[in-house]
């Protein structure tokens, strides 16, 4: 994956009803661990990373570069949002923007994902309008396809990667 390009970054934090969308700080630190060594969170995506080594590997300001989103509820992080540019994916991808989110288990269940990623869509196509979005996903990741259908992502292919059935969709661009 690649940086989205000529975007101005950090963007103000971006507010919606119930969360604080920005960019990462010291103190999201602990959380980015437990995402990237939850093996719930990592289920569908090949598995937690031992936690040792993700402690060992995670800088003191981790996910610090444009595109990637803490998702922070009551000063709190609860999740992250990505946004990057497709390269080593489906051809049908490559070169799109990329949607990425990671939510924390506590966090499940409440909308907190379908907000955070609506937020951030409606940034991307106010600096990059006419952008098209893709998603990939499990499909037994049955959350994540309920997600990608919540938020206008529409099936462009299924395929097998990393020992199991992979989902594709598209978001067509919002044009101004």
């Amino acid at each position: 994956m690649e940086p989205l390009g000529l975007v101005a970054w950090p963007p103000e934090p971006i507010k919606t009803e119930r969360l604080v969308l920005r960019e990462s700080e010291a103190r999201d630190r602990t959380a980015f661990v437990e995402l990237l060594a939850s093996p719930k969170v990592n289920t569908y995506l090949g598995g937690p990373r031992p936690r040792d080594e993700v402690e060992r590997e995670t800088p003191e300001v981790p996910e610090r570069w444009p595109g990637s989103f803490v998702v922070e509820l009551d000063g709190m992080m609860i999740g992250q949002i990505l946004l990057r540019r497709a390269t080593k994916h489906r051809p049908a991808a490559v070169g799109k923007a990329d949607l990425g989110y990671l939510f924390l288990p506590q966090a499940w269940g409440f909308g907190y994902a379908g907000e955070a990623c609506a937020a951030a869509l409606e940034w991307l196509d106010g600096v990059l309008p006419g952008e098209p979005v893709v998603l990939a996903t499990q499909t037994a990741n049955v959350g994540s396809m309920r997600l990608a259908a919540k938020l206008g992502f529409i099936e462009v292919e299924r395929f097998e990667a990393w020992g199991a059935e992979q989902w594709l969709g598209m978001r067509s661009p919002v044009t101004p």
